[in-house]
């Protein structure tokens, strides 16, 4: 390909680990072990909280709904949800003989009372604000009529309401046992419905988990966090290896058995190892190019389509990503089932059009200051690949390197003529055009700032019904390309490895480690 050279790096590694090393290390076949790359904050869901933190927590608290594979909602503990005709009530009937990882009955009484203390500002709930009115919903009140039943009510309609309570960062608003907390009301640890529950936690080495006997399947087919989630292992083990090079010699000895998300650069040589098992799928996140609508020079749109025009966003995207992720043009990701045909379209290279908004603009030659960062390398390389794509209609970039922290800065506070960025998942389009749109004035760091889009995406959050929504999404997405406040390249891929005795472990867009329905093949 004529633009890798730029991105030949010389290899300084070699594998860690010997056929015979493979197989040295003895393990105990009911403890699956699972590679984090940092100790958990806490127990707590959505409090005191990072990834780690939920990926390990989400295995023993579930919530009433939960996402699916494809980020779309679905019953969890409740068995049915009823909308009412005005979009503000919500009737949520719980499934039947639901029990707590200590055998106790699950309760509408158990949702009050973990809704209660989520929604006390003391607890420090990453979501309050949320669904108290600061976000996207406003519970006015929560109801449970008798024991199986749990009624919110919102202040105006939303249809983010079910996919804010699944939402990771939440601890997908987990329902807990009053157990989970001693009698000051301090936190201890979750007692939950989930397929695990808490062994130990080893600060700084790992966070062990047992099988919960009390697990209650709700059957069908598992999907996100929903579905049959049974476990097939005695426990899990979550073992804390902050170096990508250790985890993967880990993985290579047996030490591992899991490592949830790999470095696409390693994906051909794990595929090559006989002992490893690969599986891969579309991303959620979103890397791009972001352009200071506002700049003396970039506020003109014909230069920003220029740019546009003089890349290759297919070759961009299979450079960046090893050939893992084809190239997405729009801030909805692949796996949304919102990704339609306007959203799935990428534009082509066109050098000679380029050159020809470029004359109309008037433009010169004047220097484009691009900033980027190598803390992420693909950041640096998608400058990199620009600049020389670019300079071929005639575009002079100038890239400029900072740390990632100034960066940031510089993003928050719209202070950059263009640059490279990285967003994380948004699980919702709303939620995902909503990122990137905003009056600059208020939030500098928003891309975007068009009042009929903004009132768009306003509307949409509104709105349930799927025909209507993705209606307004194909809308947002055609104006938002008319105007080139960005180039989205790639949603990225998901990458997991595991040992080759390991069944069951499937990857998906979130990423996190889902590990019921997981064993290893009998006889090891």
């Amino acid at each position: 390909m004529k633009y890798a050279n730029l991105l030949r790096m010389t290899a300084t590694t070699a594998l860690l680990a010997t056929a015979a090393a493979e197989t040295s290390v003895a393990q105990e076949t009911s403890t699956m072990r699972v590679r984090i790359n940092a100790d958990i904050r806490s127990t707590d869901p959505g409090v005191n909280r990072d990834a780690n933190s939920d990926a390990v927590v989400l295995h023993m608290v579930e919530g009433l709904v939960g996402y699916r594979d494809d980020a779309s909602v679905a019953p969890l503990l409740a068995k049915s949800i009823d909308m009412s005709a005005d979009g503000k009530t919500y009737t949520f009937k719980l499934r039947d003989g639901l029990k707590f990882s200590n055998g106790e009955p699950l309760t509408s009484a158990d949702v009050l009372s973990s809704w209660q203390r989520y929604t006390d500002p003391k607890t420090a709930w990453r979501c309050l604000k949320d669904v108290t009115g600061s976000g996207v919903a406003n519970v006015t009140n929560v109801a449970a009529p008798d024991a199986s039943t749990v009624v919110f009510t919102l202040e105006k309609p939303t249809a983010l309401f079910l996919a804010t309570l699944a939402r990771t960062d939440c601890g997908g608003t987990g329902i807990y046992h009053k157990s989970s907390l001693d009698a000051e009301g301090k936190w201890v640890k979750p007692i939950g419905t989930g397929p695990f529950m808490l062994q130990e936690w080893r600060s700084g080495q790992y966070v062990q988990l047992a099988a919960n006997p009390n697990y209650i399947s709700p059957g069908g087919e598992r999907t996100g966090y929903v579905g049959d989630k049974t476990p097939k292992i005695d426990a899990v083990r979550f073992m804390i290896v902050p170096d990508d090079a250790a985890a993967k010699a880990a993985l290579y000895s047996g030490d591992i058995d899991v490592i949830a998300d790999v470095n696409n650069a390693d994906i051909e040589e794990l595929t090559g190892n006989e002992q490893i098992k690969v599986d891969k799928t579309a991303a959620m996140g979103l890397t791009a190019l972001l352009f200071q609508t506002r700049d003396p020079l970039l506020k003109d749109v014909r230069i920003r389509k220029a740019v546009l025009l003089s890349l290759d966003l297919p070759q961009i995207a299979e450079a960046l990503t090893n050939g893992q992720a084809p190239a997405s043009a729009s801030v909805v990701p692949g796996p949304s089932p919102y990704s339609g045909a306007a959203q799935k379209e990428v534009p082509a290279r066109n050098v000679e059009e380029a050159k020809k908004l470029l004359a109309d603009a008037g433009y010169n030659g004047q220097p484009i200051k691009w900033l980027t960062t190598k803390h992420y390398p693909s950041l640096f390389d998608a400058a990199v690949l620009v600049q020389a794509m670019a300079q071929e209609a005639g575009i002079n970039i100038e890239v400029e390197t900072l740390d990632w922290a100034t960066l940031l800065d510089r993003y928050t506070t719209g202070n950059y003529s263009a640059m490279s960025f990285t967003y994380s998942a948004r699980l919702d389009p709303s939620l995902s055009y909503d990122m990137v749109s905003g009056n600059k004035d208020k939030s500098p760091n928003k891309v975007w700032d068009n009042p009929e889009g903004l009132e768009l995406i306003a509307e949409s959050t509104t709105i349930t019904d799927q025909a209507q929504r993705q209606a307004i999404f194909d809308k947002l997405e055609g104006m938002i390309r008319e105007d080139v406040p960005l180039i989205p390249l790639y949603s990225g891929t998901r990458i997991g490895a595991v040992r080759s005795n390991v069944e069951g472990y499937k990857t998906w867009p979130v990423g996190y480690a889902r590990m019921w329905g997981v064993s290893f093949a009998p006889g090891n």
